[in-house]
């Protein structure tokens, strides 16, 4: 047949097939194959890849490609990289995609860093520490040795764990080495706080006093309280110490003339204890800046101001319970805009302005778990056995790390967290360094940190 008629007869036979229903385009179809030869089969085959599987990845727009990729996990994104170049590229190309999926991981995102692929990889470091988690596998352990008794306070600042001990001395340690920095003679200890300069101690001699790491000397001793000292805080900015009490009471002391300011009574039972925080949110009763102190015994927390008044009164008392046999356990957390702290009825979250009770986590798990640490995303807990995060999102635990026979401490002094950054989302770095510190009955120190990523 010549080209023209071909053409001819061409355009009549689209006409007709045009004007066919789509069950008699099927069978004119069904019957032009049965007619088709390998080399007019080979030519169908070859057009209807192309014509059906079309690579919407590289054809659409770049804005609409990722729009689409939003709504994918990131598990499949990850398997729809090895598909081709092509779609790796484009994939790895969305910034949002892996940020969103970072902070579904409950990690933290600096929007400022706009570098898509370096958030992929953020991503791939987050799956790993969570599967970590999951697994048990996140942390290690190691010991400090060198108190000859037991050791009953702990503190713990920008990698230096202090320690006090029954033997007359208080030790600073490197975390990250394990070895001792300072050690001096002292008091017993109770508790203790230091920074770069100086401690400051609580005594089972019922008296508190400032040290000087340098030289070791005594440069403050604070006379007052009639019973043993639980708990202490300071602020160089208001030249202020505050310490809780085994005398039901807690006292504002001049930190550089030593002298007692107040004395706050109101608890009836041991302070064991005393907070002092910056508020971060406005109310009636106080402003973003202003010194709070909180102060806490086994039933009862009391908020009080503190600023250019010292002789203050109490502003609030929180409670979970008027039931005497519901304990407050020993730690507790404040920010300057929430308040939070466990019990046998759970974990309790007060608003900072308002005073109320924002929420009460409840599960099986934590009835009994004591808090350690709280944060935006997650929380550490502990008990008798194990070492615990709880994801806040969810009110889920996600992982468990198990713990030594270590010493018990009702007053709470005997262990603590550390890094407390992380509770506010992992961001790849934070993940490192001190988690959790206990002493020992054998007089060492226990401690839990975090393991480096494979």
């Amino acid at each position: 047949m010549e080209r023209k008629d071909f053409e001819t007869w061409l355009d009549n036979i689209s006409v007709t097939f045009l004007s066919l229903t789509d069950l008699q385009k099927n069978e004119t179809l069904d019957h032009l194959i049965s007619l088709s030869g390998a080399v007019q089969l080979r030519h169908l085959s070859n057009n209807l890849e192309t014509l059906l599987k079309r690579d919407f990845l590289k054809l659409l727009p770049l804005e609409l490609s990722f729009y689409l990729l939003k709504w994918l996990d990131p598990q499949t994104l990850l398997t729809c990289c090895l598909v081709s170049k092509q779609w790796n590229k484009v994939i790895s190309a969305c910034t949002e995609v892996w940020q969103t999926a970072c902070k579904n991981l409950g990690w933290q995102i600096d929007d400022s860093v706009q570098d898509a692929l370096h958030w992929k990889k953020v991503y791939l470091k987050a799956i790993l520490r969570m599967k970590q988690l999951e697994d048990h596998e996140a942390f290690e352990t190691s010991s400090l040795i060198g108190h000859s008794a037991r050791v009953y306070a702990l503190y713990y600042k920008d990698g230096l764990l202090c320690t006090g001990s029954d033997d007359l001395s208080a030790k600073l340690w490197d975390v990250s080495t394990g070895q001792c920095v300072y050690g001096i003679q002292t008091h017993t200890c109770a508790a203790v706080k230091f920074d770069e300069q100086k401690l400051v101690t609580g005594s089972f001699d019922n008296t508190v006093a400032c040290w000087e790491w340098s030289s070791g000397a005594r440069t403050q001793h604070f006379r007052g309280h009639t019973g043993a000292v639980f708990s202490v805080d300071y602020s160089d900015d208001l030249d202020i110490l505050v310490s809780g009490s085994a005398d039901f009471t807690v006292k504002v002391w001049a930190l550089s003339a030593g002298t007692c300011l107040n004395t706050l009574t109101g608890h009836t039972e041991w302070v064991t204890k005393v907070v002092l925080q910056k508020c971060k949110v406005k109310s009636l009763l106080h402003s973003p800046g202003d010194y709070i102190l909180l102060s806490a015994d086994k039933y009862e927390i009391k908020i009080w101001p503190i600023g250019r008044e010292i002789n203050c009164k109490c502003l609030k008392t929180l409670s979970v319970s008027e039931d005497r046999s519901i304990c407050l356990q020993p730690r507790l957390h404040f920010d300057g805009k929430y308040i939070v702290c466990s019990s046998a009825l759970g974990l309790y979250q007060w608003d900072f302005a308002s005073y109320d009770i924002l929420r009460v986590i409840k599960t099986p798990e934590i009835a009994n778990l004591a808090l350690l640490g709280f944060g935006d995303i997650f929380a550490l807990l502990f008990d008798n056995r194990y070492l615990y995060i709880l994801d806040l999102r969810t009110e889920s635990l996600i992982s468990r790390w198990p713990l030594p026979e270590y010493r018990k401490s009702k007053r709470g002094s005997s262990f603590l967290a550390g890094e407390a950054s992380w509770l506010n989302g992992l961001d790849g770095h934070n993940d490192t360094g001190l988690v959790f510190a206990t002493s020992m009955p054998d007089h060492s120190i226990h401690l839990v940190l975090w393991k480096e990523h494979g």
